[in-house]
């Protein structure tokens, strides 16, 4: 088996391994802090063609696929999680039902800017007493003359005080099925409420959005009715093998930083990377990162491939969030009481990598998605 990835996708990673160290990890701090809407590499990353890299080329893409998409996003949360999150909702969820569902006018007016940067989408699915259970969905979408008037409220929209276009999941017809709208900013009724203070990825502005009479017309409307939860399962596992690249590159800048700091951290009289308790916890966060990087990566290339890949994104998704949470509390270890202060980034790393455990399903939801594949229930 050949475990090698192409000279196109070492120079694609190489790109965006040199954007983290040049411009992101300066001012991972700095944005963190300032708990915004990192606008201005959010933009660089568009100059990259970030946003672009998982589209084909007749939606204004590059083409290209999966796995190298998974290398860029992983160097970008090697540098900031918190902008990783922003990049990774406009360049998958915000922006697929637009592509895979929306006509013309909406490819043209908002997924071409929004893969430019110059538009910013977003997803409306969670809801106050809806999570992981989707049949808790209790948003609705009223059929009227020339369109829908959209009712209720959603909960943990990321990037939602700065999002020009939101795809909103709500429920239609005597069956309550969901469907799937597009609600652009500046609709009647349409209002971000108060941002959620989080206990990490600050810079990924998160909020609540309520939907009051919103009328849409029919256009708006992205596939038929009572589709909405079959297109949403289309994409979930693509969700699950990205959440799982976001890990690793937060679980590389912690391991990164244990390192350099064992080597230059003295007690008893020489560096702490001497000792063997030290040791021991540097080669379990390698180990553990070096597995999570095949899982993710060979999910990543069973998707490439068109082969059945539910149960390993699951798989990868699990154990890289879950690793590099271990690696990130390890590294907080290595740095005893500098782990517990702001001023070196370890703690951030702590607090950012809880992101990944929820996105894209719970571990515990996770685990017992693999069961059923693996026939035991």
């Amino acid at each position: 088996m050949n475990f090698e990835i192409t000279e196109e996708q070492r120079m694609l990673r190489d790109t965006f391994a040199r954007f983290s160290d040049e411009r992101i990890r300066p001012q991972a701090s700095a944005i963190d802090e300032a708990k915004a809407f990192p606008r201005e590499l959010f933009e660089e990353l568009a100059g990259l063609d970030f946003f672009r890299l998982r589209y084909p080329e007749t939606a204004g893409g590059l083409g290209l696929d999966f796995l190298s998409y998974c290398l860029a996003i992983t160097e970008i949360a090697r540098g900031s999680l918190s902008l990783a999150a922003c990049a990774a909702m406009q360049s998958l969820m915000g922006t697929h039902f637009l592509f895979s569902l929306g006509n013309e006018r909406i490819r043209k007016d908002l997924l071409l800017p929004a893969l430019e940067g110059r538009k910013i989408g977003t997803i409306c699915i969670t809801e106050p007493d809806a999570g992981s259970d989707l049949g808790s969905i209790a948003t609705t979408a009223t059929k009227v003359e020339n369109g829908y008037r959209i009712q209720g409220q959603k909960m943990w929209i990321t990037s939602a005080p700065v999002a020009d276009f939101f795809t909103v999941f709500a429920r239609t017809g005597e069956d309550k099925a969901l469907t799937i709208f597009l609600v652009e900013k500046g609709t009647g009724g349409l209002t971000v409420g108060k941002t959620i203070e989080k206990m990490g990825v600050w810079a990924s502005t998160t909020s609540e959005v309520s939907l009051d009479d919103c009328f849409v017309p029919k256009d708006a409307r992205l596939g038929k009715e009572g589709e909405g939860e079959e297109q949403l399962r289309g994409i979930l596992s693509a969700i699950r093998i990205m959440t799982g690249a976001l890990a690793l590159g937060t679980a590389r800048a912690a391991i990164d930083d244990a390192v350099r700091y064992a080597s230059e951290r003295s007690q008893f009289g020489r560096p702490i990377n001497r000792f063997q308790a030290i040791q021991l916890k540097l080669a379990e966060m390698a180990t553990d990162l070096e597995a999570s990087t095949h899982l993710v990566h060979y999910a990543a290339w069973l998707k490439d491939n068109d082969r059945p890949h539910r149960k390993e994104a699951a798989m990868a998704k699990v154990f890289a969030t879950e690793s590099a949470a271990a690696i990130c509390d390890k590294a907080a270890r290595i740095f005893a009481s500098y782990g517990y202060a702001m001023e070196y980034p370890v703690q951030r790393y702590l607090r950012d990598i809880r992101f990944t455990l929820l996105g894209g399903g719970t571990t515990e939801i996770l685990k017992l998605l693999i069961a059923k594949e693996m026939k035991t229930s």
